[in-house]
C-alpha cells in the first residue's frame, strides 16, 4: 500500500483504478468514466411518441398530451399507450415463430426495438456485442394471467415460469438476434435503464466488450398494477384538466402521476466514431436514506450526489439543459427540484420532463429521457412542459443531463454530450 496524492491508501497492484478507505476498495469512477469516450451510435423505441424519429420528434413539437384514459375492471383510469398500428406489430411478431405465442409483451417490445437500433447502428450478428435490458415490473401482464389461472384451477401452464423470469428479456432479444455476447437483466426500479448504461459503461471501459445494446422495457398496464399506484396514493384523479399528469408543476396540491408503455435501447461503442448521436461524458450514481419503501429525501441527497459525480469533470455552465425525472408526484417532482438548485446553486440550466406527454414507463423511462436530450441536441431546439414558467433558451444545446430514480432511492445520472 502507499499513499496517493490525496493522502488516501491506494492498492499498489491497480493503483490506477483504486483507492482504500476505511478499509474498503472503492472504484475511481473519475478515472475510469473519462478513461475513453463512449459513443451512442443508435437509439430505436416504441412509446406512446411512436417509433421513428421523425414522428417522435413530431409529437414532441406538438403541446398536447398524449395521455388517454381506458377501461380497468370497469374503472376509467388515465394511461399512455402505444398507438394501435404499433401493436399489430407486436402481434404480427407473437404470431411469427411459435415460440414467441407465449412471450410477455415486454419481451416483444425488446425484440422490435432491439431489431431496429442494430439495424441504425450497422452491427452484425458475428459482433458479439453485449446486451444488458431490464424492466421494473418485468413479465406483468403474463404473470398476472398466470396467476388469475392458478387461483381459478389449481394448476398453471408449463411456460409459466421460464416466461416471466427477468432474464429472459435480454436473453430472447440475444436469441432473435443471434448474439453470443453477455447477456445481463436487472431491476434497480425506475432508473433500470441508466443503470444497464452504468453497467455497459464499466464493461466498455475494462475492455471485456467494445459495443453494448443497453435499455429498458416496460408494459405496465393492467388493472393490478394499477391498483397498487393508487394504493400507494399517487396515481392521478385529475378532472376536467388537458394535463391529466402535472410533473414540473409545483402548484398542484395532490400526486398527479399516470403510467405509461414503452421500450427503449441504445447501441454503445466504445471511443470516438462517426455515427455517434452523441456520447457519454459522464455518469453517476447514489442511493438515498430512505425512511420508508419509497421515500426519498426533501432535498433528494441521491440525486445531488450522482448529478455531481456525473458532472466532476465539467463546468456548470456547460450544461444546457436537464431532462429530469419528474413523475408528477408530490414530493418526486419537489425533491429533484430541490437537488437541482442545490447542485447548480444560481445558475440552472434549461429544465424539462416528458411524464406529462408520455406518462411513466417505469424501468423505460431514463431511455425515453436519453432519446428526448439526443433529439433536442440533434434539432438544436428545447422542449418544455406547455404549463411550466417559460424559461430562457440557451443559443446552443450541446449537453444534457438526464436524471432518473426510483423506489428505494437509487438514483442515476448521465451527461450527454453532442460531441
Amino acid at each position: 500500500m502507499r499513499l496517493n496524492h490525496k493522502g488516501h491508501k491506494e492498492c499498489t497492484k491497480c493503483a490506477k483504478f483504486c483507492v482504500l478507505r476505511d478499509g474498503l476498495v472503492y472504484l475511481v469512477v473519475k478515472l475510469l468514466v473519462l478513461k475513453t469516450k463512449i459513443a451512442i451510435t443508435a437509439l430505436a423505441s416504441i412509446s406512446p411518441l411512436g417509433k421513428n424519429p421523425e414522428e417522435i420528434w413530431r409529437n414532441y413539437l406538438s403541446n398536447k398530451t398524449l395521455i388517454s384514459t381506458q377501461e380497468f375492471n370497469g374503472k376509467t383510469q388515465f394511461v399512455a399507450t402505444i398507438p394501435a398500428e404499433i401493436r399489430q406489430e407486436i402481434e404480427d411478431l407473437r404470431k411469427s415463430e411459435i415460440k414467441y405465442k407465449a412471450l410477455d409483451e415486454t419481451v416483444l417490445l425488446s425484440i422490435l426495438v432491439s431489431r431496429q437500433a442494430i439495424k441504425n447502428a450497422g452491427w452484425k450478428t458475428s459482433d458479439n456485442f453485449g446486451i444488458n435490458m431490464g424492466s421494473s415490473r418485468g413479465a406483468t401482464q403474463l404473470f398476472e394471467k398466470h396467476h388469475q389461472e392458478f387461483l381459478e384451477t389449481g394448476k398453471t401452464s408449463t411456460l409459466a415460469s421460464p416466461t416471466t423470469t427477468l432474464g429472459n428479456i435480454s436473453s430472447w432479444v440475444a436469441h432473435d438476434l443471434k448474439n453470443n455476447g453477455p447477456e445481463i437483466s436487472h431491476s434497480i426500479t425506475c432508473s433500470t435503464a441508466l443503470h444497464s448504461v452504468l453497467n455497459a459503461v464499466a464493461w466498455l471501459q475494462s475492455g471485456m466488450a467494445t459495443k453494448f445494446l443497453v435499455g429498458g422495457s416496460e408494459a405496465p398496464l393492467t388493472a393490478f398494477t394499477i391498483a397498487q399506484m393508487h394504493a400507494l396514493k399517487i396515481y392521478s384523479k385529475e378532472e376536467n384538466t388537458a394535463f391529466p399528469c402535472r410533473s414540473f408543476d409545483f402548484t398542484k396540491t395532490k400526486n398527479t402521476m399516470v403510467l405509461g408503455e414503452a421500450a427503449s435501447v441504445a447501441c454503445l461503442e466504445l471511443g470516438e466514431n462517426p455515427k455517434a448521436l452523441a456520447y457519454i461524458e459522464g455518469i453517476g450514481y447514489a442511493t438515498d436514506d430512505i425512511e420508508h419503501n419509497i421515500s426519498i429525501s426533501d432535498e433528494a441527497n441521491c440525486f445531488q450526489k450522482s448529478m455531481k459525480m456525473a458532472l466532476q469533470n465539467t463546468n456548470l455552465e456547460e450544461v444546457d439543459a436537464i431532462v429530469m425525472h419528474m413523475p408528477g408526484t408530490l414530493k418526486g417532482d419537489t425533491s429533484e427540484y430541490k437537488a437541482i438548485q442545490k447542485v447548480f446553486i444560481e445558475n440552472p440550466p434549461m429544465l424539462t420532463t416528458n411524464k406529462w406527454k408520455v406518462g411513466h414507463t417505469f424501468g423505460a423511462s431514463g431511455m425515453l429521457n436519453m432519446e428526448l436530450a439526443i433529439l433536442m441536441m440533434q434539432h438544436n431546439q428545447f422542449i418544455g412542459v406547455p404549463f411550466a414558467e417559460a424559461q430562457k433558451p440557451r443559443k446552443e444545446i450541446k449537453k444534457v443531463l438526464i436524471n432518473a430514480v426510483g423506489f428505494g432511492g437509487n438514483a442515476v445520472s448521465v451527461l450527454l454530450s453532442k460531441n
